[in-house]
């Protein structure tokens, strides 16, 4: 796969839910993030080329709300290392300034590693 990231995604000390906003549906745990992209670990595959209304939970009162909606795009999926698990790439496609701010925040705070 062609690496076209342009920005190093951070692994994330950050155990944060993320959430189908049409259904509800918990879709899996977020992996690492930037302003343009992250990764997922679920028990499921999803499906490519989906673009899904997202809903990550924000926790603790570093935050002044406690949910983060945004837009994104599966551009890959994978089975984890693990097999009860797998890995999902997404694109944001929709993100307010403000939610970009605060996903600035967490990884300037949660961030491990590039």
């Amino acid at each position: 796969m062609d690496e076209r990231r342009k920005l190093n995604r951070k692994y994330i000390a950050f155990f944060t839910r993320i959430f189908n906003r049409e259904n509800g549906d918990l879709l899996g745990h977020l992996a690492d993030l930037t302003p343009e992209g992250m990764m997922l670990i679920s028990e499921e595959p999803i499906y490519i080329e989906q673009d899904l209304d997202l809903r990550m939970d924000l926790s603790g009162t570093f935050f002044d709300k406690e949910n983060l909606d945004f837009s994104a795009r599966s551009v890959w999926c994978l089975p984890d290392i693990d097999p009860k698990f797998w890995n999902t790439g997404f694109k944001i496609i929709e993100l307010s300034e403000e939610n970009k701010e605060i996903i600035q925040r967490i990884i300037a705070e949660y961030g491990m590693r590039e």
